[in-house]
C-alpha cells in the first residue's frame, strides 16, 4: 500500500494497484470533518478521477469510526501546515468537493462504515455508489434536531435514492437509523460484522476493478446525466455514451477473453 503525497494531517490517501483508499483520520474526534480532512478528500477524489490506472475508490474512517459530522470550530481554523493551507486556497470549493457534493468522481466510490456515520457522515454516504456498513454502526441526519440544515445535499439526494416517505422519516425526525433499517430502505448495500467493513468494501472494489473501466464509468455517467429525464430523452443520452464503449478495444478484449476462457485484461481503451 502506497501512501500518496496528497494526504493531509486528517486524511490519509493510499493506493494499492487500481484501488485508492481514502481514510478520514481524526479518531480522537470520531473523524469529525475539519478543513485539513476536506482538503485531503477533495484532492483524493480529484486524483481518483484523473488517474487512468485507478478504477475505484474506498472512503472509510480511522479508529473504528466513520464520521460524526462537521466540527465547525475545526473547519473554521486554518490548518497548521503550509501545504494544506496552500491547497485550501488553490482548490475552489474544496469543502463541497470533499463532501462529494461537487465534482463527484467519475469512478465508483465505496464507503466502508464502522461506528458513527451521522450528520455529515451520512451525507457522505449518500454521495457514494456502494455502501458497506458494520452491524453496530449508527447512521442518521441529526441536523434538524440541532436547528441546522444538511448542506451536503441529503435533502435532495435521500428522497431520490430511497423514496419520499423513508427519506422524510430520516430527515425530519433527525433520529438514529440502524444498519438493519438502512438496508431495508435500500440506503445501504451490505451489513457485515464489526471490524469487517473495509475488508468487505475491498472485495467489492476488486470485483469492480476487474470489469472494463470504460463500461463502469459509462454506467455511472449515464445514470447521473439521465436520472430525471423522460425515458425517450434518457435513451438518447445512453446511446451517445454507450455506443463508443461497444466499439472500444476493451469490448473486443472482453469478447476475446470470454471466448478463450480467461480473465480479461482491460486497458481503458
Amino acid at each position: 500500500m502506497q501512501r500518496l503525497p496528497i494526504s493531509t494531517a486528517h486524511c490519509t490517501v493510499e493506493q494499492d494497484g487500481p484501488v485508492v483508499i481514502v481514510t478520514m483520520d481524526r479518531p480522537e474526534a470520531r473523524n469529525a470533518l475539519s478543513s485539513s480532512m476536506l482538503v485531503g478528500m477533495a484532492s483524493a477524489f480529484a486524483y481518483i478521477s484523473a488517474t487512468p490506472e485507478v478504477r475505484v475508490g474506498i472512503l472509510t474512517g480511522a479508529g473504528g469510526q466513520f464520521c460524526a459530522g462537521a466540527d465547525l470550530k475545526a473547519m473554521g481554523a486554518p490548518p497548521e501546515d503550509e501545504d494544506t493551507r496552500r491547497r485550501m486556497a488553490e482548490i475552489p470549493n474544496f469543502h463541497w468537493k470533499g463532501l462529494l457534493r461537487e465534482d463527484v468522481p467519475t469512478k465508483p466510490i465505496i464507503c466502508a462504515i464502522e461506528g458513527y456515520a451521522v450528520a455529515g457522515g451520512t451525507e457522505l454516504l449518500t454521495g457514494t455508489d456502494l455502501r458497506v456498513v458494520a452491524e453496530s454502526a449508527t447512521l442518521g441526519l441529526f441536523e434538524a434536531k440541532r436547528g441546522l440544515f444538511p448542506m451536503g445535499g441529503s435533502a435532495i439526494r435521500l428522497p431520490r435514492q430511497i423514496g419520499y416517505a423513508a427519506a422524510m422519516d430520516i430527515l425530519l425526525t433527525a433520529r438514529s437509523v440502524t444498519p438493519q433499517e438502512a438496508l431495508a430502505m435500500g440506503l445501504i448495500n451490505k451489513i457485515v460484522p464489526d471490524g469487517q467493513a473495509l475488508a468487505a468494501a475491498r472485495e467489492l472494489a476488486d470485483q469492480i476493478a476487474a470489469c472494463g473501466p470504460l463500461a463502469v464509468q459509462a454506467i455511472l455517467r449515464v445514470y447521473r446525466e439521465t436520472a430525471h429525464l423522460p425515458e425517450e430523452e434518457a435513451l438518447k443520452v445512453s446511446d451517445e455514451i454507450g455506443w463508443p464503449v461497444l466499439g472500444s478495444e476493451d469490448a473486443k478484449e472482453g469478447t476475446r477473453a470470454f471466448r478463450e476462457k480467461r480473465p480479461a485484461v482491460f486497458r481503458g481503451e
